[in-house]
């Protein structure tokens, strides 16, 4: 018997076809719904979620101190997502013998539990507003099984929060709450109908106030990985477009195979191997995986060689073989791959979009001709370290690194002129094949560069 263990060779479409039917987010839901739950019949309760509509359901928290606009964001938000809304009060609608007294933590959670696993909810998601009020309650309802994908907490001056309580009215047919100076209702019936709010005397909101002020750092550790603050002391509608966006993220479970697109000195390479060195991904420059293959031996490097020696392009055909069988490799079916230098033109393009190994992310980095000119025109390299210098954002440190400088052939102003030309040429024809790509200005320092290229890596 032969017991040598081989590596699990995984093919590309078998990631391509999970995240295109949403197998990850799927399973995972379902092995945590059986951990949580503990079901009797496991089999009965998968089916049951395998029938349910979608797997992007919204499971949201929101937070804040009193008269931080909670009630308003969550309204909106739960009628724009077609989610539950869950507020205390509609967890006591039918507890009339525990709706004017303190609420145990216990019967809370249990309430809270019963509610949420009710069918509207499992099929529809839910917004659960204001609830936890405690760092207790919260881990309470982790034990629980209630385990938010997203928690909003706004935030405002105590200053800012009172004076929103002295004109805060509410509806009394709907229970919709406005106020005479944030956020007042385009309708004239619903206006005159308004009632000043007088539930709570000023000393009272103080004191709640106060109580979430010591409850809010426990609140916050204890949905710190999922948890977004947002500034509420802004106009209504740009907090909730905050909150919005930030809830619309999904983790999509994908392995990432990320393009970037963009002129000659938009830094690439600098980004690619940044992003790799962070989420260990294999970075793929196609023009140095064309010069590893030709001097490694192989048929197809004998085949590559011929045209880099004699600086002719390789045919598209040779290399679509080399990054298929580059991007087929176990590292990079596992840990996904960023690709730069290839496609140039649309051909190669929608050969890439034709394969087993088209990119979930695209991005483009763009610079003007300029820009592009003066970072690559005044760049050299020190033979002896293999260094990278630049007379104006990095000069060599001393006179004996500066005269041993060389210039490669190719970084003339000619021929960058030229090539930026032939980029150019083909830029809107490649924005067509990828018109989901996002642009990043890449005339900025590399750093807010990459901030940029990562949090729009992982937002949806």
């Amino acid at each position: 018997m032969d017991e040598t263990v081989r590596p699990l060779r995984i093919p590309p479409q078998i990631s391509v076809y999970a995240e295109e039917h949403n197998i990850f987010p799927m399973l995972q839901s379902m092995l945590s719904s059986l951990v949580i739950n503990q079901p009797e019949d496991p089999i009965g309760h998968m089916i049951s979620l395998l029938e349910r509509s979608s797997w992007d359901i919204p499971r949201v928290v929101l937070l804040g101190p009193p008269a931080v606009g909670k009630h308003s964001v969550a309204t909106k938000l739960s009628a724009e997502l077609r989610a539950v809304h869950v507020t205390r009060e509609s967890l006591l609608e039918d507890q009339s013998e525990t709706r004017e007294q303190e609420l145990p933590d216990e019967l809370l959670v249990q309430l809270i539990q019963q509610r949420l696993n009710e069918i509207d909810c499992f099929n529809r998601g839910w917004v659960l507003e204001g609830i936890p009020e405690t760092r207790l309650q919260a881990l309470s309802l982790q034990q629980a099984g209630v385990l938010p994908e997203h928690v909003v907490m706004l935030e405002a001056p105590d200053d800012v929060l009172l004076q929103r309580t002295q004109g805060k009215q509410c509806d009394p047919l709907t229970g919709d709450v406005y106020h005479e100076t944030f956020i007042w209702p385009e309708d004239d019936a619903v206006a005159q109908r308004l009632v000043k709010d007088q539930s709570l005397s000023e000393t009272q909101r103080l004191a709640e106030l106060q109580h979430y002020r010591c409850e809010v750092t426990g609140l916050k550790s204890a949905y710190q990985h999922v948890l977004k603050v947002v500034n509420g002391d802004q106009p209504h509608a740009d907090v909730y477009q905050q909150v919005l966006a930030f809830v619309r993220t999904r983790c999509r479970y994908k392995t990432p195979r990320i393009l970037l697109l963009g002129p000659p000195g938009a830094g690439k390479s600098h980004q690619a191997r940044l992003l790799s060195e962070k989420y260990k991904i294999v970075d793929v420059c196609c023009g140095q995986l064309l010069r590893s293959v030709a001097g490694d031996g192989s048929a197809l490097g004998k085949e590559v060689q011929p045209y880099l020696d004699d600086g002719r392009p390789v045919p598209d055909s040779l290399v679509l073989q080399v990054l298929e069988e580059r991007l087929s490799r176990l590292d990079c079916s596992c840990r996904g791959w960023i690709l730069h230098g290839f496609p140039c033109d649309v051909q190669q393009a929608r050969s890439l979009q034709g394969s087993q190994h088209k990119p979930n992310k695209v991005f483009l980095l763009e610079l003007t001709d300029d820009v592009c000119l003066e970072r690559i025109t005044l760049r050299a390299t020190d033979p002896v370290t293999g260094e990278r210098f630049h007379a104006v954002t990095r000069p060599a440190p001393s006179a004996e690194v500066q005269n041993r400088l060389r210039t490669r052939p190719e970084d003339n102003t000619h021929t960058v002129t030229h090539t930026l030309s032939r980029y150019r040429m083909h830029t809107a024809a490649l924005q067509s094949v990828y018109p989901g790509a996002v642009h990043i200005d890449a005339d900025q320092d590399p750093h807010s560069v990459f901030e940029a290229l990562e949090s729009r890596l992982t937002a949806e």
